[in-house]
């Protein structure tokens, strides 16, 4: 049997696939398990053991819909559910499932502050849509797996920067709505009594910046200067993590690290918080910190560039202090 799974992005969305896929792999071990993926997500799943052989997408359908069908699979897991992934599921003829997106009940909160979301992760509603084929939730937690040893990449890293604990904050969020503002990092660092490392993309190298600026002494800036492994090799050695609703938080849980999550204009409800495993994901939610009761909140289901009513009350009526005091008492 060869089984075609569907995941093209992004780095939370792809982590969260991976209870399905070791549940999946324990249900037909003999099968052939392909993962579809864009290229530069690879390294998420590079050295998965569940996963024999990782498709590339680079852009071109024409050229990929080809190599699917030589592949002539017997089933396809669409965890993607969109125009792209229907397209290949519909050129290939074979039998497919997929999940519900919650597009409609999502729209309905964004626009009427209608909440009629069910209490579950993403990850139970992945699991929903392969339980008609027998696959069962066996409540563990994600996986992430690296491709050489991590306390090698940690002391190539950190060797000559620091010895001791550490704390990590990640800046990176794709929307400026889900990034806790700078003077907000600021705070906590003050507060915290460990160094702090900082890890984001090339668009968080300025605020790393100021952080640094401020913190000299405290902050060790790696934004824009690792990679994905890189990046979860640190936050695996970290003795927290402080992160907005961004991939990398993701990447925490799965380590089992400790994650303060910080929510701007997206909420926990949409079903994207740290996942833990358990059978029922929505009690064990912990050290989450969002601004409650605002009228505008959410104002997408994604993340905007702005705040649409320009005050930001989301991020900026956060209790940073009650933060840094989270992050120092969890072991």
């Amino acid at each position: 049997m060869k089984i075609l799974v569907i995941r093209f992005s992004s780095i939370g969305d792809i982590v969260l696939t991976t209870p399905v896929i070791r549940c999946l792999k324990r249900k037909f071990p003999d099968a052939r398990i392909d993962f579809l993926v864009k290229s530069q997500y690879r390294q998420l799943i590079s050295s998965n053991p569940n996963i024999d052989h990782i498709i590339e997408f680079q852009g071109n359908i024409s050229s990929l819909i080809r190599l699917l069908r030589k592949e002539n699979y017997h089933f396809i897991i669409d965890l993607h559910k969109n125009i792209r992934s229907t397209l290949i599921r519909f050129l290939l003829l074979k039998p497919w499932v997929t999940f519900s997106k919650l597009n409609f009940r999502k729209w309905l909160m964004v626009s009427f502050k209608i909440n009629l979301l069910p209490q579950k992760h993403l990850v139970q509603r992945y699991f929903e849509a392969v339980k008609q084929i027998g696959v069962e939730n066996d409540f563990l937690a994600c996986d992430f797996y690296f491709d050489q040893d991590p306390e090698m990449i940690v002391n190539q890293l950190l060797s000559d920067k620091i010895t001791g604990e550490y704390y990590v904050i990640v800046l990176s969020g794709t929307y400026f709505t889900k990034r806790l503002p700078v003077e907000k990092i600021s705070g906590i660092v003050s507060l915290l009594e460990l160094p702090v490392i900082l890890l984001g993309g090339k668009n968080e190298e300025e605020m790393a910046s100021q952080l640094k600026s401020a913190h000299e002494n405290k902050v060790i800036d790696f934004c824009g200067k690792t990679d994905i492994q890189q990046s979860a090799a640190i936050i695996r050695k970290a003795k927290a993590v402080l992160s907005g609703d961004t991939g990398m938080m993701h990447i925490a849980a799965a380590l089992g690290k400790k994650v303060i999550s910080v929510w701007g204009n997206t909420i926990p409800e949409f079903g994207m918080f740290p996942y833990y495993g358990g059978e029922n994901p929505w009690e064990l939610r912990q050290n989450i910190f969002e601004v409650k009761g605002l009228s505008c909140r959410p104002c997408s289901k994604l993340g905007k560039n702005t705040c649409p009513k320009k005050h930001f009350r989301c991020m900026n009526d956060l209790d940073t202090t009650e933060m840094a005091i989270t992050m120092k008492n969890l072991n």
